[in-house]
């Protein structure tokens, strides 16, 4: 018997109708979909890899930069040497020049000398120092060594004992020199270096009449200066006159002395290789 949809009973079973549109299943296409993203998704990631690996590279490659504080600590490390490294007569030259007082001096930038008579044994900070007043300070922060040397004015009227204590870094310089501060103005400091058979053979401890101290990198540099005659300790601040020119004497042979340990080295650098 013929049906509506053509064709007799009992023929093939009914067929439900092709789709209407045309091209892949729905499934099929959001699976194709879903590749290509994940195509580009991968592309984009290793893009961005690629990018950070050779950021990382570039870092590498270019020259370190040096923290202000890595520089300091640099700085100190290789300056900080040179009292082991240097002799001592680098360390005390034969002569020194320094400026004499501005206002005792009628010629502008007249340089005085003074000349070495004796240079002594490295000494523990300790014994080289007054020790309550100056030793036990040095020793809290590190104090290594103190190497001492005795200097003449060129007039033969002043001798100057002039200390350098290393020190492991001018942080701890300027931590004890600001404990430091206040002492030293009345002879205690740096001990003396009497020099048999010279002019400094009377100078003792109890003949300083000045004492101070500067900063210099690592190093804290003292002097004490006193008569070549047997004077004992005297108030010489209440004397105008001999106290700029025992203060330029003795701040100037420490100044001459600081400039040999303490010269300037070149700024901190790094070739820029992964192990630098």
């Amino acid at each position: 018997m013929a049906t509506e949809y053509g064709g007799a009973y009992g023929d093939r079973p009914l067929r439900r109708a092709a789709p209407s549109y045309g091209g892949q299943p729905p499934s099929r296409a959001r699976r194709g979909s879903q590749r290509w993203f994940a195509a580009v998704a991968a592309l984009v990631l290793g893009v961005a890899g690629l990018a950070v690996a050779l950021t990382g590279v570039t870092f590498q490659l270019l020259p370190r930069q040096f923290s202000a504080e890595q520089q300091r600590q640099i700085t100190d490390w290789e300056v900080g040497k040179r009292w082991r490294t240097m002799s001592a007569g680098a360390i005390f030259p034969a002569s020194l020049q320094y400026a004499a007082p501005q206002e005792l001096s009628d010629i502008p930038k007249l340089q005085l000398t003074a000349g070495r008579i004796g240079i002594a044994s490295q000494a523990s900070c300790a014994a080289a120092t007054d020790p309550a007043a100056v030793g036990a300070v040095l020793a809290r922060h590190g104090c290594e060594a103190v190497l001492r040397a005795t200097y003449v004015d060129g007039t033969d009227n002043y001798v100057i004992t002039v200390g350098v204590a290393a020190m492991p870094g001018s942080a701890q310089v300027n931590a004890a020199k600001r404990e430091l501060a206040g002492v030293g103005g009345d002879g205690a400091g740096v001990r003396t270096v009497p020099v048999a058979g010279s002019l400094a053979a009377a100078f003792t401890d109890s003949r300083r009449q000045l004492s101070a101290s500067l900063a210099a990198g690592p190093y804290l540099i003292f002097y004490t200066i006193g008569y070549t005659d047997d004077r004992p300790r005297q108030l010489v601040t209440a004397d105008t006159y001999t106290d700029a020119e025992m203060t330029a004497a003795g701040a100037g042979v420490a100044h001459a002395v600081a400039s040999q340990v303490d010269r300037s080295v070149p700024a901190p650098q790094c070739p820029g290789t992964p192990g630098c």
